[in-house]
């Protein structure tokens, strides 16, 4: 399950987002039901997953991670105390928790970006800003390239 695009959408007054309709047919067409986790992403963004990826990529990536490293334990905290379910209602929208949408300051105009296995909601403006000066996608390319190289040269060899 791949999503894709940038799609402008507004969050109304009683913090609802309207899921792009490529999405909810990707969401349908996998199988993944109709309700997402709105977690916290990287930066200024509100992450959206399909609550079965959100499950597998946990079980897969962070199961037992967090055991004996307090560190790993407060980033978990925050995950799961953040994180809430957004089921889709009827017309396709979801209701996102307003101490989220405070913590990222998203109200009225935001982007709702694909990424890959989850979507992202970012404000408008910011978005654009960020685009505006973003690097060619062959400097980005170039970028992470040495970033799996490296990755790959730290990783314990077999």
């Amino acid at each position: 399950m791949f999503f894709f695009g940038q799609y402008e959408h507004t969050i109304d007054a009683k913090h609802r987002l309207a899921i792009p309709a490529d999405a909810r047919a990707v969401l349908e067409a996998s199988g993944s039901g109709t309700t997402l986790i709105a977690a916290p992403g990287e930066g200024d963004s509100l992450n959206l997953w399909p609550e079965r990826t959100f499950a597998e990529f946990v079980q897969a990536k962070l199961n037992g991670a967090f055991l004996g490293d307090p560190r790993l334990a407060k980033l978990q905290r925050q995950l799961f105390a953040d994180a809430q379910r957004c089921p889709l209602d009827s017309a396709g929208r979801i209701r996102l928790p307003e101490r989220l949408l405070a913590k990222y300051g998203l109200s009225g105009s935001v982007m709702v970006v694909g990424a890959m296995d989850h979507l992202e909601v970012v404000d408008a403006a910011t978005w654009k800003e960020e685009q505006a000066s973003a690097p060619e996608f062959n400097e980005l390319l170039t970028e992470a390239r040495q970033a799996l190289a490296e990755r790959e040269n730290r990783s314990p060899q077999s």
